[in-house]
């Protein structure tokens, strides 16, 4: 069995890498002041950067979870997104409203990728 673990703290790892399948933690901005666009771009920059560190990228990413705090914010987070996402790799995605554990925080995104 092959399991690698990144970014490891007393509760958690960010990136668990079990089998060629690279899971992340919900990414959230670090800087809660940003309004919702701001706070998608950091955390589409995080992902990137984990995913980097697991030896995997946005094109190998097989299904995406998003949190927001508010429906509201979907086609500001949207927006950002299509940016982001690269064209004919979009991954399976939900997206659902949710009480995030931070009030500053206003999305969440859950990312699982091949390696």
């Amino acid at each position: 069995m092959n399991l690698q673990r990144f970014e490891t703290g007393p509760r958690m790892s960010e990136i668990t890498v079990h089998n060629g399948v690279c899971y992340l933690a919900g990414q959230v901005a670090s800087v809660g002041a940003a309004d919702t666009a701001g706070q998608t771009r950091e955390v589409l920059a995080a992902i990137d950067r984990l995913l980097a560190l697991a030896g995997s990228d946005k094109s190998r990413i097989l299904r995406a979870e998003i949190f927001l705090d508010d429906m509201a914010d979907f086609a500001t987070m949207n927006a950002v997104w299509e940016e982001w996402v690269v064209p004919g790799h979009t991954p399976a995605r939900a997206t659902v409203q949710a009480r995030l554990a931070r009030p500053a925080w206003r999305v969440e995104i859950v990312v699982t990728a091949a390696v």
